[in-house]
């Protein structure tokens, strides 16, 4: 699924007006419209609601859809700056109201002082949405902090105000901290940066009838992955397959006493669908793989330092619990030199390229490298906000034609043709100690079938993060969920993806 800057946005509203066509004030009542409906599914429709009205589109769209809620017989009151100067179709909006519903509509004369709001009511914020181009400031911040301030539910139309479509460098500015943001069209791609989640929360994106030729032809290097995107990349399997069919996966895990990461990283691997997985560990090890996971091959790395042969494996993991010693640094050098496709780089393996940069050239093109935010940052630098986090793992992803899959809430994944998606599934319990080593798994797994590398990173990034919420729905709490919780419901999550 597409995602597009709020300049493109905008460009494809005009597009839409003029070869539709459909007036613009027609456009926005079938905004409120959306809105309206939703609203009325996701609140108790017994509480008062009151609405903040902005003077320019988003402004509007709040006018309207406070009138459509008041001709359905809600409880609704409507508040804007009577001084402001009001865009043509908030202000046709802000008169179709005071012709049927004056009563229910004030003026904001002298500050936020006088305003009123009620602990139960419904907090609507039509502000500005996406269209503000500066900080907010006078008596629209002082309404901003006040509704801060309050406990209340808040919706935001659009945009929380006071917040920008891409990047937001600084946050002196006041900023609707709103729990559930209906976006017109499409996501914003700020909703999906950690520090702007005190001010979005929950989002949705409500489509609005863009024209769809424009929504078509319109390019964007930003996406953001839903189940119809990753269930067609689904393999079926022929009833006369075997599991040589499926690939063999060398799975590089576990150095002495860290034998949970190579068994979640094995036995991922298997429920992902790889025909057979070895997994090359410490001798100490071997024996709590044979017990843990008795379906997989066991193989011992001193063997393999002395004589390293590749050719019969299909796809490669490593770094899950290997330590950072120096032998294993020039193990991992060795490895490198010699692996040439299909191969994901995780964990200690991305601490030890860190410490060795001429490593990290090394890792041949489209393979796969899986680091957290801290391992991000040895490998690449610290960046002051999400947004250049972002910039920068799409340009070194573009430059070094390497897949970087960043992981955490919305993981992310920059590709060598510069294109960034972001993940829609998945849940904070997976904040738990093996959840990557769980995901490495899948990765390789996939990779063993003969996905593309790719589909292999986005399919498992989202069985990944599906498999997490299948969990919390089995009695599970984000607080409970292991990442064991995520191996077991692989199955249920590749099922589900069928299913829908």
């Amino acid at each position: 699924m597409k995602l597009f800057t709020t300049q493109q946005l905008r460009q494809m509203d005009d597009y839409t007006i003029e070869h539709e066509p459909v007036a613009s004030i027609d456009l926005m009542d079938r905004a409120a419209e959306a809105i309206f409906q939703c609203l009325i599914k996701k609140i108790n429709i017994r509480r008062a609601v009151r609405v903040f009205a902005g003077p320019g589109n988003n402004g509007g769209d709040a006018l309207a859809v406070a009138r459509k809620m008041l001709e359905y017989g809600y409880e609704v009151s409507a508040c804007f700056v009577p001084s402001a100067k009001l865009s043509p179709d908030c202000a046709l909006n802000l008169e179709r109201l005071n012709v049927l519903f004056p009563e229910k509509v004030f003026g904001v004369e002298s500050g936020a002082k006088n305003i009123i709001i009620n602990p139960t009511d419904v907090i609507v914020d039509g502000l500005f949405g996406s269209g503000l181009s500066r900080p907010i400031e006078g008596v629209y911040a002082e309404i901003v902090q006040l509704i801060n301030r309050t406990d209340n539910y808040v919706v935001a139309i659009d945009m929380p105000s006071g917040l920008k479509g891409e990047e937001n460098t600084t946050y002196r500015h006041p900023i609707v901290k709103a729990d559930l943001t209906l976006s017109l069209h499409f996501p914003k791609l700020a909703f999906f940066f950690p520090e702007n989640d005190r001010y979005v929360n929950r989002w949705e994106a409500l489509p609005i009838g863009l024209h769809p030729e424009i929504v078509k032809n319109t390019d964007t290097v930003y996406h953001y992955v839903t189940k119809k995107d990753v269930a067609p990349l689904l393999k079926t399997r022929s009833k006369f397959a075997h599991k040589g069919h499926f690939g063999h996966t060398l799975i590089v895990a576990g150095k002495k006493g860290m034998g949970g990461a190579m068994i979640l990283n094995t036995k991922a691997c298997l429920r992902a669908g790889a025909g057979l997985v070895t997994t090359l560990s410490a001798e100490a090890n071997r024996i709590v793989l044979q017990t843990a996971v008795p379906e997989a091959l066991f193989s011992s790395r001193k063997r393999f330092e002395n004589e390293l042969d590749l050719s019969k494996y299909t796809a490669f993991a490593i770094g899950s619990g290997i330590g950072t010693s120096e032998t294993t640094g020039a193990f991992l050098d060795v490895f490198l030199s010699n692996v040439r496709h299909n191969c994901v780089v995780d964990a200690d393996a991305l601490n030890i390229v860190a410490n060795k940069s001429d490593l990290l050239d090394k890792i041949p093109p489209h393979n796969i490298i899986t680091p957290h935010l801290k391992e991000f940052e040895r490998l690449f630098g610290a960046s002051d906000n999400a947004f250049e986090r972002m910039k920068k793992a799409q340009k070194e992803a573009e430059y070094r034609q390497i897949y970087i899959v960043l992981k955490g809430a919305y993981t992310m994944t920059g590709c060598p043709d510069g294109n960034v998606y972001f993940n829609t599934s998945g849940n904070a319990g997976m904040a738990t100690p093996g959840s990557g080593d769980v995901l490495t798994g899948i990765i390789a797994g996939l990779l063993s079938q003969g996905y593309h590398p790719k589909e292999a990173a986005l399919t498992a990034v989202y069985l990944h993060g599906l498999a997490g919420d299948i969990a919390l729905q089995n009695n599970q709490s984000e607080e409970s969920l292991l990442a064991s919780d995520i191996i077991d419901n692989i199955g249920r999550a590749f099922n589900r993806l069928r299913d829908d």
